[in-house]
């Protein structure tokens, strides 16, 4: 799960995805990472770790890190949350099979039309929500789809 900063929406997939697939027994090896190391090492923002924590999830093992190339390597799969990200993570793939792993999360729910997911950094405990209530139906279609 790839967003900007690896501190709003990123951690609420990683952490959304992580539970669901644990929940159901399947030992995927879900992370999350940003395309800036602005926020390396830190928690996830508190309004995510709030949104996520009302939801019954806990995301404070997680830490803000960078997407490496090696990500691309090691993951059969990278979902960004919006379209800058996607050009970010495609300008780092080296071959064409590394391309093919990146999607757009929200074409789970709503194929080819690259729906971003928002950024809700700055803004309101809601619009964290939004989020949470986006990338919880994204998560139930990778569940749907991978399982």
């Amino acid at each position: 799960m790839v967003c900007l900063g690896n501190i709003c929406r990123s951690p609420i997939a990683h952490g959304l995805l992580k539970h669901k697939a644990d929940k159901l027994g399947l030992s995927w090896v879900v992370d999350s990472a940003g395309t800036s190391d602005w926020h390396a090492g830190e928690l996830p923002n508190e309004k995510s770790i709030r949104v996520m924590k009302e939801h019954g999830i806990d995301i404070t093992y997680q830490r803000s890190r960078l997407l490496t190339r090696q990500d691309l390597q090691d993951f059969e799969l990278i979902y960004v949350m919006d379209e800058s990200n996607l050009a970010n993570v495609v300008n780092m793939a080296s071959s064409e099979a590394e391309i093919n792993k990146i999607k757009m999360i929200m074409n789970e729910v709503r194929e080819g039309q690259n729906e971003p997911v928002p950024d809700p950094w700055g803004l309101s405990q809601q619009h964290y929500e939004e989020v949470y209530a986006m990338l919880d139906e994204a998560t139930d279609k990778i569940i749907e789809r991978l399982r």
